[in-house]
């Protein structure tokens, strides 16, 4: 059983997407409107994105446009949260997602981590990075 995060974006799906995979790589998969078979979409509709997927080892986040809206502020009562392999990981990632969004919580050390911050990116999503706590000798 997995539980996976599906966003919705007022129109910059595509964008948002195009910059995760720039930062977490992987494979992107999007789906138009004007990929659908059947009935051609309104002209105004056709490159909406009606579902992306991230894929990136195991893992997998998707989304789409939400067809009733043309634009949304930041996601409120829920975070993305990424597990970073190392703290210099965790800085390129906060870093690269806080790069024209809003830092909530500078990426800093904590007592569960080397370092964990959270911001909301450019596109409305909030993220929590989180770097794993070191190992202590047995």
């Amino acid at each position: 059983m997995a539980f996976r995060p599906y966003l919705f974006f007022g129109g910059n799906c595509r964008d948002a997407f195009t910059r995760y995979q720039e930062i977490f790589g992987g494979e992107l998969t999007l789906l138009t409107m004007k990929d659908v078979p059947g009935e051609e979409p309104p002209a105004d509709k056709a490159d909406m994105i009606i579902h992306a997927a991230l894929t990136v080892g195991d893992d997998l986040l998707m989304a789409s446009d939400d067809p009733t809206t043309d634009s949304f502020g930041p996601v409120h009562g829920m975070m993305v949260s990424y597990d970073a392999t190392d703290t210099p990981d965790a800085k390129r990632v906060f870093d690269a997602l806080a790069d024209g969004g809003n830092v909530t919580q500078a990426l800093e050390p904590t007592f569960f981590s080397e370092a964990f911050g959270m911001c909301v990116d450019r596109f409305g999503t909030p993220w929590m990075v989180v770097a794993p706590q070191p190992q202590q000798p047995s």
